[in-house]
């Protein structure tokens, strides 16, 4: 559980942010008046003034898109660059943790083949060994 919470489950919450929070309406970084609280009582009027300005939008779009690029040192889950085990049940463990990732990460293309939008992030294959930021 904990290395999938600090992996994969990281990766999906941090990687697709900017897709979804990079159109602001979506989630807008800061309100400049409250939120409607009945439906059908804002106008587009409303909407404008509540929204954050724009110097404001393009910072939080910036970040957000650095936390969802990919970091310059990426090591793909389940790789590990450092040689820590070298005794034969440990790597056998390793390989066969590689194998069921790959087996994943497999499944997954198939089912993205027949999605008009694919969803890509929970690929193990994509996605980071660990939290790195």
């Amino acid at each position: 559980m904990v290395i999938f919470t600090c992996s994969i489950q990281h990766a999906a919450m941090n990687s697709g942010q900017y897709d979804y929070c990079g159109w602001m309406p979506n989630a807008p970084s800061s309100l400049q008046l409250p939120p409607p609280t009945t439906k059908g009582t804002t106008s587009k009027a409303t909407m404008l003034q509540t929204f954050p300005d724009v110097n404001v939008t393009v910072n939080g779009m910036s970040t957000l898109w650095l936390l969802s690029k990919q970091s310059s040192d990426f090591v793909p889950f389940g790789q590990y660059p450092e040689d820590h085990f070298s005794e034969a049940i440990p790597c056998k463990v390793i390989k066969d943790f590689q194998g069921k990732i790959e087996v994943q990460s497999v499944i997954i293309k198939v089912r993205n083949d027949s999605l008009e939008v694919p969803y890509t992030y929970m690929d193990p294959t994509k996605e980071e060994n660990s939290v790195a930021i």
